[in-house]
């Protein structure tokens, strides 16, 4: 259905001073830039909600969700409509191919063997857990083939939405979106549904419990997070904020990799790194600078 047909069968149309109010609230909360262009995309993915919660208009959605009850009840199901929640097993591949035969072992070298060594991961608006559950199979897999050096993984995946993290913690996706995971990836790792006509799969408790899961808004002042990650995955997330947004998380960013340590931004998200700490290693891949650079 185009927005037309909807904005003429619901009787829901958002006015521009409508749409102002909520591009300034979406880009202050979340740090998501709103231009004229949005603004059918956004009727269109609150014209649900609406729908739901029986408003006739969006100056009255508007109304109820700045009230200080809204705020508290209605905000959660704002940000997962208004959030872009796109993403798939091993997208953007050549990264953890990347990963597994460049960034890991530079992380360990020289690492005596038995002296255990904690790499610690963290995914960044990582949604419904596809990125995160990949990290973990990536790293599983190249910690039994370097076995002798006691290799622990710990991987923390963020995000805004309360909805996604459900999803992210109860680890199930529909058959069709574990396809891009390899063959024998699929039948280590995942689990079926006992019910056979649950088209249905499970991560597998392992890598379950190799993942920690928390909710964090990437425009808030300070993460809670301490600054001894290895390797942060942050892909295509700055696309969709204004330069100095991009700039401000990226500091802070930058601020919780340990030196030595890489970032992973999207493939078509690219950075100024004479702008921070960071040396271009691949296409979207940057190393922190060691301290002795």
């Amino acid at each position: 259905m185009t927005e037309d047909y909807l904005a003429i069968h619901t009787g829901l149309h958002m006015s521009d001073s409508t749409f102002k109010m909520l591009g300034g609230f979406i880009h202050s909360e979340l740090g998501i830039k709103m231009p004229g262009s949005k603004k059918q995309m956004v009727a269109s993915r609150l014209r649900k909600r609406l729908i739901s919660l029986k408003m006739k208009t969006y100056t009255e959605y508007c109304d109820y969700l700045f009230s200080p009850g809204g705020i508290e009840k209605e905000l959660p199901e704002f940000i997962n409509q208004i959030t872009t929640n796109k993403t798939d097993f091993f997208r953007e591949p050549g990264h953890f191919t990347y990963l597994e035969n460049q960034a890991l072992p530079a992380l360990i070298k020289g690492l005596p063997p038995g002296r255990p060594r904690l790499v610690k991961i963290w995914c960044t608006a990582c949604s419904k857990g596809h990125e995160p559950y990949t990290m973990a199979m990536v790293v599983s897999e190249f910690a039994a083939q370097n076995a002798r050096l006691a290799l622990k993984f710990s991987i923390l995946g963020t995000d805004i939405s309360p909805q996604v993290l459900a999803a992210f913690r109860k680890a199930v996706y529909p058959h069709d979106e574990v396809l891009s995971v390899p063959l024998g990836l699929r039948k280590k790792y995942l689990l079926k549904s006992r019910n056979r006509k649950d088209d249905m799969v499970r991560i597998i408790p392992r890598l379950r419990e190799m993942v920690s899961i928390k909710r964090l808004n990437l425009m808030d002042r300070q993460f809670d997070i301490k600054p001894d990650m290895d390797i942060v995955f942050c892909r295509n997330v700055m696309i969709y904020f204004d330069k100095k947004t991009q700039d401000e998380l990226l500091v802070k960013l930058c601020d919780k990799i340990r030196p030595g340590g890489y970032l992973f931004m999207g493939h078509s998200e690219v950075i100024q790194s004479q702008n921070y700490p960071l040396i271009p290693v691949a296409p979207t891949i940057y190393m922190k600078k060691k301290a002795i650079d």
